[in-house]
């Protein structure tokens, strides 16, 4: 979009990775925040798209399938990918060659459209979603006889919400499918959105835009451990299980020294 004969300008992007999808499936996905517009390469102007169009979007997708594929190839060139179990063949450079053949025939999807309900709705969606597990335990419904069942939404037939029952290894595989490899980041930003100078940025553009300042943010009480495990079982950490009362800390209980004895409690 920087090319004059497009948009001309730098744009902002803020990319979400998903990696699941309802049923816990390996569904890798980016959601994608881009403003309509950016600024000029001088930084003096805000120029925004041309209205009701903003990118071509079968341009995008093809562009998308290329630069994924091409750097697929190049991880697997690097020796950096790893192949198991039913994939062990893909080791093999041939048979790696033929299985990309067909997805670079095939037409990759790129959905582009403005948000339904608004900017609002998307980043309230997304923010809701940002440091989130695979599965919400708002979700889970039992868990008997070795299995665990849990509600999920079939997009097919209409987002009618169905229950799925899983053996609890089959559960757990799917769960750490979606656990990140230490250090990857699942949030990135990009354009004058970037992180080395996105205050800078954004404050240049709110000034062009002529924005009205933004309300002051009011902090929030972060919920822990004894919030989320009252609401999931009803059960109070902070009331004494005896007589219901409210407990408060006391003293800390310090950390033994290298080399102390534990303290042994006589139960004759």
């Amino acid at each position: 979009m920087a090319d004059p004969r497009h948009l001309g300008a730098e744009l902002g992007v803020v990319a979400v990775l998903h990696t699941w999808g309802q049923a816990l499936q390996h569904h890798p996905h980016l959601h994608c925040i881009v403003p309509a517009g950016g600024l000029s390469p001088d930084g003096s102007r805000w120029i925004a798209c041309r209205p009701g169009f903003f990118l071509p979007v079968k341009v995008l997708s093809r562009l998308f399938r290329r630069r994924f594929l091409d750097l697929l190839l190049e991880a697997y060139r690097a020796g950096r990918l790893s192949f198991f179990s039913d994939l062990a063949a893909l080791s093999d450079p041939a048979a790696f060659a033929r299985h990309l053949a067909p997805l670079r025939r095939a037409e990759w999807v790129v959905y582009a459209k403005p948000p339904f309900g608004g900017p609002e709705q998307v980043l309230a969606y997304l923010g809701r979603y940002t440091h989130r597990v695979a599965i919400a335990n708002s979700r889970l419904v039992t868990i008997e006889d070795g299995r665990v069942h849990f509600r999920w939404k079939d997009y097919r037939h209409h987002d009618k919400q169905k229950i799925m029952g899983l053996e609890a290894g089959e559960f757990i595989r799917r769960f750490l499918l979606h656990v990140l490899p230490d250090g990857f980041h699942r949030i990135r930003h990009y354009g004058f959105l970037a992180n080395g100078h996105r205050a800078a940025r954004l404050e240049t553009c709110r000034r062009l835009l002529a924005a009205p300042p933004l309300p002051a943010a009011q902090p929030e009480e972060a919920d822990d451990y004894r919030d989320h495990l009252h609401r999931l079982t009803g059960r109070d950490l902070r009331r004494c299980p005896c007589c219901g009362g409210a407990m408060a800390p006391f003293a800390p209980i310090p950390r033994p020294a290298a080399g102390d004895h534990p303290i042994r409690i006589d139960t004759s």
